[in-house]
């Protein structure tokens, strides 16, 4: 396979940061190429240098074995790079054909030629698998079609080369799958994918190659037999994590949680029963649509039950809403973080002690002392990686903006925590430092129930499995009993257990 893309000693440096350090790798026409590393490693860094985004301070590009120097975002599309951000950039008020063509649009004797726009939208729709009309406005569809309309976007300027940043990290299983057809059929039309994502599942999936960077620099390269799981860890961290998960089981503690016929709005129709002790992680598995996240909503009182009782350390208690779920004992870390769990424009001191003001007021005066305190404490228990207390909140990696939602919630000493897919969209290294505090709150006493899609991640930190299936709980399974088979057998609606 000829190079279509090389990349030759790249370095880029800002004020006191070294982002790449003589960085080089190849990708070849029709050629999926995963960029792995963890957060800080220089993978966006490296992705803006081939966009156009940002300069390179030193080594070559070259396409077609030709050096080329791209300084714009302009340059790098007319060369046939786009970079397709992991935040959508579309205009959800205007269709479908306006966003594909949004400042190139095609002009007929002074006039936007809107019947050229909808002869080559649907050309550019049909190519990624969307059977849609092009005056569709672009906010009525779901992320996952969204996503797939700003891989049209791209290949509307004649993409060779496109560079793709965390695509699923918002997809339903069923999306995702379509997102790896459209994938796929353009490496076999000869489309070059840079493909980046913490998800290895998909990096096993989809790539023909993995290039792996560390610290700003190449840490190794995987063939396409080459590529497990254990391999690219290894490459990742710098060390072999035969012991990646936490997670140390022990005897957990007295009940202090017991659910009985909780029925959720999202499926009032089915009763759910489980208990959870004191010191015990329960991982709770199950397809998109199962109802994981609604009953974690219900329990913490963002939607209130339509019928059950729910019993916290012997006291039956009504969560009508999220104030009575907290006076309760109990903290919910959401699963999507920026629209629930953070106010981003916001700074890091301001967001972890959101939470606790009210009980760091005087006088009806926030008590600044305390919060400076408490910022301080959090900060270094949860290892948040940030340039001071006051830093914009928007502005750090996915892994610390969900270490600083942790550190929230942490901060109120909560007795239950519930945790939706805590490690979503987080590099590695910020994962084990999740599941290590995890597991330090659990050896404390608190008692954990976490969703997660990774059934890796419930094997690996689960005492036992709870799995649902279309709103109702389809089984439990003990430590010893936990398997993907297993999982996937109760998650599918295969083994069912008699309510």
């Amino acid at each position: 396979m000829s190079d279509l893309l090389e990349v030759s000693g790249v370095g880029k440096s800002f004020p006191g940061v070294r982002a790449l350090h003589d960085v080089s790798f190849s990708v070849g026409a029709g050629e999926v190429v995963a960029v792995l590393g963890e957060n800080g490693a220089g993978k966006s860094t490296l992705m803006k240098i081939l966009a156009g985004v940002q300069l390179p301070d030193t080594g070559t590009i070259r396409l077609d074995g030709t050096p080329v120097q791209i300084r714009s975002v302009e340059e790098g599309l007319s060369l046939g790079i786009a970079l397709i951000h992991q935040e959508l950039n579309l205009a959800t008020n205007l269709g479908i054909g306006a966003n594909l063509f949004l400042g190139r649009e095609p002009v007929k004797r002074g006039l936007i030629d809107e019947r050229e726009i909808t002869l080559r939208s649907r050309k550019l729709l049909e190519r990624v698998g969307l059977d849609l009309d092009p005056s569709t406005l672009v906010g009525d569809l779901s992320i996952g079609r969204q996503q797939l309309v700003e891989i049209a976007k791209a290949l509307s300027t004649n993409a060779r080369i496109l560079i793709m940043d965390e695509p699923t990290s918002s997809l339903s299983q069923g999306e995702t799958e379509r997102l790896f057809q459209v994938v796929k059929d353009l490496r076999k039309n000869g489309v070059s994918i840079l493909y980046i994502s913490h998800r290895l599942g998909e990096v096993v999936e989809l790539a023909d190659r993995v290039v792996v960077l560390r610290d700003g620099g190449n840490a190794g390269e995987l063939a396409r037999g080459e590529i497990t799981h254990d391999r690219m860890v290894s490459l990742m961290v710098g060390r072999d994590l035969a012991q990646f998960y936490a997670h140390q089981p022990h005897p957990p503690g007295e009940v202090v949680l017991s659910v009985s016929g909780l029925r959720t709005p999202a499926h009032p129709s089915h009763g759910i029963d489980f208990e959870l002790r004191a010191g015990e992680i329960v991982g709770m598995a199950g397809l998109v649509g199962a109802g994981r996240t609604e009953l974690l909503e219900t329990l913490f009182g963002i939607t209130p039950a339509v019928g059950g009782t729910v019993i916290v350390e012997g006291v039956p208690r009504v969560l009508r809403n999220p104030r009575a779920a907290i006076a309760a004992g109990m903290a919910l870390v959401p699963e999507d973080r920026k629209q629930q769990g953070l106010i981003l424009e916001m700074a890091v001191a301001d967001n972890i002690s959101l939470a606790s003001i009210s009980r760091d007021q005087r006088a009806g005066f926030l008590n600044f002392a305390a919060e400076r305190r408490l910022t301080a404490e959090m900060t270094e228990r949860m290892r948040i990686k940030t340039p001071s207390s006051r830093q914009i909140v928007r502005f750090l990696s996915g892994g610390n903006q969900q270490k600083v939602v942790l550190g929230k919630w942490l901060a109120m000493k909560p007795r239950i925590l519930f945790l939706d897919e805590p490690t979503r969209g987080i590099d590695i290294g910020a994962k084990r430092e999740i599941y290590a505090l995890m597991e330090e709150l659990a050896q404390q006493g608190v008692a954990i129930l976490f969703v997660s899609s990774e059934l890796e991640e419930v094997i690996g930190m689960s005492d036992r499995a709870l799995v649902m299936h279309e709103g109702r709980l389809a089984g439990e399974l003990k430590r010893e009993e936990l398997g993907e088979e297993a999982i996937m057998r109760l998650a599918t609606g295969r083994t069912i257990v008699a309510a």
